[in-house]
C-alpha cells in the first residue's frame, strides 16, 4: 500500500492565530450578520447603540446620523465623549483601546455603565476592522480630539485639533468594499430601526439625514410618551378597540426595570414585541413568558370576579393565552444591569428572575387599570370573550381538521412528493396554477424536489379568523405538505422540506400570490421567515435565441447588455409573462436546477416594520395603501396589467 502524499500536512504549522482584529475580517459574518444588505446596516446600529448606552447612562440628549454624499456615514452625540486619558495596562489613548481591541469597552462591569446595549464590546473595533476609513472626533476636557483608523490599524496618533466647552462623540466611517456585496445604504431600513430606537428612549432625539445626491432628506424622532406612542404607531391601520392605551412601569432597586405599553384591537393576529436593554428579543424569554403569564391570570380573575364566565356554556373553562391576546398590540421592554441572551444573536432573554418581576409588574398594574376603568375593561373582555366562545365552538371541528392534517394524516393529492426524506436536502416549489405545475411536475428532480400547485388566489389571512383559515383547501394543502403544524403548535423539526419556494409569474397576479404566501407564512408560520426557509424563485424574463444559440435574461438590464454583446442581427426575443408559457426542460433550466438557478431567500430584520407593511398592504384600510403605491409607483417598470 502507497501512502499518499498530496494530501495536506495538519499539524501546529497548519494552526491559525489570528491576531488584533484579523478573526473580524477573516469571518465578517461570526460579528455582524453577513457581508450583504444586513451587515452593512448592522455597522451603523453598532455605532448608534454606543450612543445610546450614553443616553441611557443619562449623558445624552442628542445623536444624529448622516448618510453622507459617497455612503459613508457619521454619527454624532451630545453624550460624555470618549474617554481619552491613557489605558493602564495597554499604555495608549483609551479611545484607541475601543477601536483597535475586540471585547473592549466601558460594559463589563467597570463602572461605566450600569444598563447597556452593546454588551460584547465589539462594535467600535468591529466597525473599524471592516471600514477601509473611520476617524473619530471627541469632545472632552475644553478640547478637541481626533484619531483615524483603516481595516483594524491605527492610522495616527490621538491628537488635539481645537478646543471646544461642549462634550461629545463623532464618528465617521467608509465600509470596505473588499468586505461589502455593495456600498448602498438604505434609508428606509435605517429609518425603521432609529425610529424604534427612538420609541424606547423616550426623550431622546435621533435625527437621521440623507444626503446623498437627489435624495436629500431630514428626520427627526422624538417621542416623550415613548413605548405608549410605539403602540400608537403599530395600531393606526388596526382600529383599537379601546382608547386609552394601557402603560405602566416598575423598578427594582438599581439593577432593573421594565416598562409595558398595550392596546387591543378588531384584529385577530397577537403583534407583542419584547426588548432587552433596547435589544429586540424576537425569541422572548423571561420577560415575555412572565407578561403573557400575568396577562391570562389578570383576565381570568377580573372576569370571574363580575361573573363573566358564570353560564353553563363555560362549565370547566377558562380563558387561554391565545383568548387573552388576540387582537392585543403590546411592547415590553426591560433594562438591567447584567443581561444574559440565548444564542450569539441575543434573540432570547435568559435571566429567570426577570420573569417573576415582571409578572408582579404586570399583575398590579393590569388589574389596577382594569378595575378604575370599567368601560374600556369591558370592551376589552368583551372581546376577550369572544375570542374564548370562537375558540370552543370550534374546537372539535379544528381538532379534527389538525388530527387529520398532523397525525397520520394523507398529503394533499395535488402534491407531487419528493422520494428523498432528509429534509435538509428536500425542497418543495409553491407553483401558481395547474399549467405551470404540470411542467415543474415533468421537468423537476424528482429525488430532491417536491411540487404543490396553488389554484388561483389564497385567502387572506390578514382578514381572516384561525377557523376560516383552515378551512382553506390551499392553506390546508400547505400545513399538510410542511408537516410542522402552525401558530403557537408549530413544530419546526418536523418541517418535510429545509426549502420552500415560491414560484409564481412575472405579473401583477404572480405578485399577489407570492404576498398573500408571505402574508400566511409571517402571521401564522413566522420561524419558517425568520429561520431562512422561505424563497423566491426568479423565472426569466426573456429568451432570446441567435441562430442556434439561446440565452435567458433575468433582468431589463441584464437583457440589454446581452443585445449589446450580441451585436447586430433581426433576434428571435420572447418575453416570458408566464411559467406556464415554458416547457418542462426551459422551466428546469432556468429556474429549478440549482446549478444555474437564482433565488432570493426571504429574511426577517425588523418584526415591527414588517408588521406595519403587512397591516398597511393587506388589511382594510385603504389611503395608507394608496399613498404606498402613489409613493412608489415611479419605481415600476414593464407592469403587466
Amino acid at each position: 500500500m502507497v501512502a499518499d502524499t498530496s494530501r495536506q500536512k495538519y499539524d501546529a504549522e497548519q494552526i491559525q492565530v489570528l491576531e488584533g482584529l484579523e478573526p473580524v475580517r477573516k469571518r465578517p459574518g461570526m460579528y455582524i450578520g453577513s457581508t450583504g444588505p444586513r451587515g452593512l446596516h448592522h455597522l451603523v446600529y453598532e455605532v448608534v447603540d454606543n450612543s445610546v448606552d450614553e443616553a441611557l447612562a443619562g449623558y445624552c440628549k442628542n445623536i444624529s446620523i448622516t448618510i453622507q454624499k459617497d455612503n459613508s456615514i457619521m454619527v454624532e452625540d451630545d453624550g460624555r465623549g470618549m474617554p481619552v486619558d491613557t489605558h493602564p495596562k495597554l499604555g495608549i489613548p483609551a479611545v484607541e483601546v475601543i477601536h483597535t481591541v475586540l471585547h473592549a469597552g466601558g460594559k463589563f462591569g467597570g463602572g461605566g455603565y450600569k444598563v447597556s446595549g452593546g454588551l460584547h464590546g465589539v462594535g467600535a473595533s468591529v466597525v473599524n476592522a471592516l471600514s477601509e476609513h473611520m476617524e473619530v472626533e471627541i469632545k472632552r476636557n475644553g478640547n478637541i480630539y481626533r484619531q483615524t483608523y483603516s481595516r483594524g490599524k491605527t492610522m495616527s496618533k490621538l491628537e488635539i485639533v481645537g478646543e471646544s466647552k461642549k462634550t461629545g462623540s463623532k464618528t465617521m466611517f467608509r465600509p470596505d468594499p473588499e468586505i461589502f456585496d455593495e456600498l448602498e445604504y438604505d434609508y428606509d431600513t435605517l429609518e425603521h430601526r432609529l425610529r424604534e430606537m427612538a420609541f424606547l428612549n423616550k426623550g431622546v432625539r435621533i435625527t437621521l439625514r440623507d444626503e446623498r445626491e437627489g435624495r436629500k432628506k431630514k428626520e427627526e424622532f422624538y417621542y416623550e410618551g415613548g413605548i405608549r406612542e410605539f403602540v400608537k404607531h403599530q395600531n393606526e391601520l388596526k382600529d383599537p378597540i379601546h382608547n386609552t392605551i394601557i402603560y405602566f412601569e416598575g423598578k427594582r432597586g438599581d439593577d432593573a426595570e421594565v416598562e409595558i405599553a398595550m392596546q387591543y384591537t378588531m384584529r385577530f393576529n397577537e403583534t407583542v414585541f419584547s426588548y432587552a436593554n433596547n435589544i429586540n428579543t424576537v425569541e422572548g424569554g423571561a420577560h415575555l413568558t412572565g407578561f403573557r403569564a400575568a396577562l391570562t391570570r389578570v383576565f381570568n380573575d377580573y372576569a370571574r370576579k363580575g361573573n363573566m364566565l358564570k353560564e353553563k356554556y363555560w362549565e370547566d373553562e377558562s380563558l387561554t393565552g391565545e383568548d387573552v391576546r388576540e387582537g392585543l398590540t403590546a411592547i415590553i421592554s426591560v433594562k438591567m444591569a447584567e443581561p444574559q441572551f440565548e444564542g450569539q444573536t441575543k434573540a432570547k432573554l435568559g435571566n429567570s428572575d426577570m420573569r417573576g418581576f415582571v409578572e408582579t409588574c404586570t399583575n398590579t398594574n393590569l388589574m389596577a387599570f382594569l378595575e378604575e376603568n370599567p368601560k374600556q375593561a369591558d370592551e376589552i373582555l368583551k372581546k376577550i370573550i369572544n375570542a374564548a366562545r370562537g375558540r370552543i365552538a370550534a374546537r372539535k371541528a379544528r381538532d379534527t381538521t389538525r388530527k387529520s392534517l398532523m397525525e397520520g394524516g394523507t398529503l394533499p393529492g395535488k402534491l407531487a412528493d419528493c422520494s428523498e426524506k432528509d429534509p435538509s436536502i428536500s425542497e418543495i416549489f409553491l407553483v401558481e396554477g395547474d399549467s405551470a405545475g404540470g411542467s415543474a411536475k415533468m421537468g423537476r428532480d424528482r429525488k430532491r424536489q417536491a411540487i404543490l400547485p396553488l389554484r388561483g388566489k389564497i385567502l387572506n389571512v390578514e382578514k381572516a379568523s384561525e377557523d376560516k383559515m383552515i378551512s382553506s383547501e390551499e392553506i390546508k394543502n400547505m400545513i399538510t405538505a410542511f408537516g410542522c403544524n402552525f401558530g403557537s403548535n408549530f413544530e419546526e423539526e418536523k418541517l418535510r422540506y429545509h426549502k420552500i419556494i415560491i414560484m409564481t409569474d412575472a405579473d401583477v397576479d404572480g405578485a399577489h400570490i407570492r404576498t398573500l404566501l408571505l402574508t400566511f407564512f409571517f402571521r401564522h408560520m413566522t420561524p419558517l421567515i425568520q429561520n431562512g426557509y422561505v424563497y423566491i424563485a426568479q423565472p426569466p424574463l426573456y429568451r432570446v435565441k441567435k441562430g442556434k444559440d439561446i440565452h435567458y435574461t433575468y433582468s431589463e438590464k441584464e437583457q440589454e447588455c446581452l443585445l449589446k454583446e450580441l451585436g447586430d442581427g433581426k433576434f428571435d426575443i420572447q418575453r416570458y409573462k408566464g411559467l406556464g408559457e415554458m416547457d418542462a426542460e426551459q422551466l428546469w433550466d432556468t429556474t429549478m436546477d440549482w446549478n444555474n438557478r437564482t433565488l432570493i431567500q426571504v429574511t426577517l430584520d425588523d418584526m415591527a416594520a414588517a408588521d406595519e407593511t403587512f397591516t398597511m398592504l393587506m388589511g382594510d384600510k385603504v389611503p395608507p395603501r394608496r399613498k404606498f403605491i402613489e409613493d412608489n409607483a415611479k419605481y415600476v417598470k414593464n407592469l403587466d396589467i
